[in-house]
């Protein structure tokens, strides 16, 4: 900081001195006019001095951002002539505005980080890809103050070499126009003879031309991606979709209600994973697995506490019928009535523009369509472990088939896994019956939360029942006399344990990956790294082909890929005209433990890893009526904030209902409200939702203005006299 204010000091100091000796007159039309027959003279008796001191002077006044660099570069045409003094301005220039860079650069961008993080981490995403083409397009129109671009960039991530030499090339252009203007001083009457509006409208013409650069490397892109394919003069379709999950099934609703003609494969269940084996089955047995629950602690209610009556066969049967239940929001015939063609069977990418169809009778079928978008979604990941295959396991897929005929829940379960899925699938077989024992290799279950938030987890499902091992890593699976083992290790004091775990089923939650095989992508050189890579409109290496949902990543939720499903079709059938890039600002997300956990935004761990100067406003549910009504207490809302400001920045609640009350926050980020404005919206008594009003109150009583509030009980004491 003491560098930070000194280098501030010297600066000030430079420029009270400029104007003290009223050096800036010189720095005029006139004054130039006026002292042109001494600088000539100078000029004849010492020419290496005279253009040493006016490089260093032009520098300076650059790096100052001093009012003048117009007049002394036609003082360099003028003293040096064109060439001589293109070559001088044109290196000073772009050493002082480099300076001036480096200098905005160590003195603001820190503050400008803390202050304004998200939309910093924006324009550096945006300067890592086209800074170069902003830079130079900005330099070639004199409009812009250069002065103003060079502080401006230096609170951007652009590099200091590309800054130079893009400013260099981009300058070059204007400093000719005055340097040769220059050379014709006695004839200039005023600056704005020099920069007539014809020249200006020019330069801006000229300002275009990164921007037509671009576009035509973009052409040649194309042409070299395209090189080996013909493609069609007609299209069947203007677009397919290979996989009818959430992004598949939003992406051809979009396409079929603008009236496209859109057709979607799927060779397995309407809906994808959420409808058949994610989202919806878990929430059902979630729902089943509390009301046992309660049922088991009934006191809490003012009732007695009971053992729980069921038949886990008959709970089994009501997840299928809700999954039945849920099947024609996503079925065929409503898709088929809202306009979209609905294939059943595997589709495969055999060029660009063709897609290979193997029906589910057999048979083939090819279309061709304009655009093509691969929504095929992601299956569990099974670590491979030594004995895996030979003992058996399951997955958040093939538990609902396996566990549908069983009369009880397994005895003895291990879930692999302590994210999101491998909880709530604990808490809820441990409530249904099963002896659980967790194993998660992490220090903590749900880690990517606070850590808080993560004992507040573990404190749950250890109530429910689950044992859980953190720090553990699964070795191998094996099986002694009959029994079914999985082998984890522990350190221990400095030495390494191994510890054998038996189970009856062994329950596989240690994540997603996305399916890629099997679509051509490989043949088509569409590249992947565990998803497939794209760019920020979700286009492939081909960009008439998309992707959308968990093969994209980088979030893998229902909610997400619905969101990306629109992007696909919007770009995908209007990019030529206009494309959106992704927006993923604003991602909320629950795990519906009991209580659930919802988030958007960023959490403490997430704002101190970032270096945001921050605060933290909370709300215990405790302090909630309706909470107490209904004797679930347990919980917070926890709010990210700048210090002193209310713009949200992230929440956690912790709590009942936690996945409905964080939507009232994703609204407000979305839309750039701060907590007083959740604070004025009148929310219902007795519910939920005020505890979003009574996090928003906190917020306010903690930054009363004690000031004003101290003269108002002046006041007001001195009005009853």
């Amino acid at each position: 900081m003491m560098k930070k204010i000194l280098l501030i000091l010297i600066a000030a100091l430079a420029v009270g001195l400029f104007f003290h000796f009223d050096l800036h007159q010189l720095l005029t039309l006139d004054g130039l006019k006026g002292s042109m027959d001494q600088f000539s003279q100078w000029r004849e008796q010492s020419p290496v001095l005279v253009i040493g001191v006016f490089f260093i002077m032009y520098v300076l006044v650059t790096a100052l951002s001093l009012p003048g660099a117009a007049i002394l570069t036609l003082a360099a045409g003028a003293l040096f002539g064109l060439l001589e003094g293109l070559v001088i301005v044109s290196f000073a220039s772009s050493i002082g505005a480099t300076l001036a860079f480096l200098v905005s650069r160590y003195l603001l961008r820190d503050t400008i980080q803390k202050r304004f993080p998200e939309r910093l981490t924006a324009i550096d995403a945006g300067v890592a890809k086209e800074g170069a083409f902003y830079l130079f397009t900005l330099r070639l129109v004199p409009v812009f103050p250069f002065f103003l671009i060079n502080l401006l960039m230096g609170v951007t991530a652009i590099k200091s070499w590309t800054f130079y030499w893009v400013s260099q090339i981009g300058m070059l252009a204007g400093t000719f126009v005055f340097v040769n203007a220059g050379t014709q001083l006695a004839q200039i009457d005023s600056l704005s003879g020099i920069l007539s509006f014809n020249l200006i409208v020019s330069f801006a013409l000229l300002g275009f031309f990164p921007l037509i650069a671009k576009a035509i490397l973009n052409v040649f892109k194309k042409k070299r991606v395209y090189k080996n394919y013909t493609k069609p003069k007609k299209f069947d379709r203007n677009m397919v979709v290979i996989g009818a999950g959430a992004g598949g099934l939003v992406t051809s609703y979009i396409a079929a209600a603008v009236k496209a003609k859109v057709t979607l494969i799927e060779a397995g269940e309407m809906g994808g994973d959420c409808l058949n084996y994610g989202c919806v089955p878990s929430k059902a047995i979630i729902k089943s697995a509390k009301i046992a629950e309660q049922i088991r602690h009934g006191e809490h209610y003012g009732l007695e506490n009971s053992t729980p009556q069921f038949s886990f066969k008959k709970v089994m049967a009501r997840v299928h019928k809700v999954i039945a239940d849920v099947a024609p929001h996503d079925s065929v015939e409503r898709y088929t009535n809202l306009g979209v063609e609905v294939i059943k069977g595997y589709g495969k990418l055999i060029d660009p523009w063709t897609v290979e169809i193997k029906l589910n009778d057999g048979s083939k079928q090819t279309l061709t369509a304009r655009t093509i978008v691969i929504a095929t979604g992601a299956r569990p990941f099974v670590p491979p472990l030594p004995g895996i295959e030979e003992t058996g396991y399951v997955t958040s897929d093939t538990l609902w088939t396996k566990f549908a005929e069983l009369d009880e829940a397994p005895k003895k379960l291990v879930v692999l896994g302590g994210g999101p899925i491998g909880c709530e699938l604990a808490q809820s077989f441990a409530r249904l019956g099963s002896s659980v024992t967790q194993i998660e290799m992490a220090e903590r279950i749900m880690i990517k939360e606070d850590l808080e938030v993560s004992i507040f987890a573990h404190e749950s499902l250890t109530e429910s029942g689950v044992n859980i091992l953190t720090s553990h890593q699964a070795l191998r699976c094996e099986t002694r006399d009959g029994k079914k083992y999985i082998v984890v290790k522990q350190q221990l004091d400095g030495k390494t344990q191994e510890v054998a775990i038996e189970y009856d089923e062994l329950l596989c939650a240690v994540g997603r990956s996305a399916r890629l095989k099997g679509y051509g992508l490989e043949e088509l050189g569409i590249e992947t790294n565990r998803t497939i890579l794209t760019n920020e409109y979700l286009e492939t290496l081909y960009p008439n082909i998309y992707a959308a949902g968990d093969i994209v990543g980088p979030y893998q939720f229902t909610h997400v890929a619905a969101h990306q499903g629109w992007y696909a079709a919007v770009n995908g059938l209007f990019g030529h005209l206009k494309k959106f890039k992704v927006d993923y600002r604003v991602i909320p997300w629950t795990t519906f433990i009991d209580p659930e956990v919802a988030r958007v935004g960023l959490n403490e761990q997430d704002a101190i890893d970032k270096g945001i100067d921050f605060e933290i406003t909370r709300f215990e549910f405790e302090e909630l009526d309706r909470a107490i009504t209904d004797s679930a207490t347990k919980g917070f809302i926890k709010v990210i904030t700048p210090k002193g400001k209310d713009k949200i920045l992230g929440v956690t609640v912790v709590s009942e209902h936690a996945g409905d009350l964080i939507a009232e926050f994703v609204l407000a980020m979305k839309h750039g409200l701060g907590l007083n404005k959740i604070l004025g919206t009148i929310h219902s008594y007795p519910t939920w939702a005020e505890g979003n009003k009574y996090a928003a109150g906190e917020w306010k009583r903690n930054h009363a203005p004690e000031t004003v509030l101290n003269l108002l009980e002046k006041y007001h004491t001195w009005r009853r006299g």
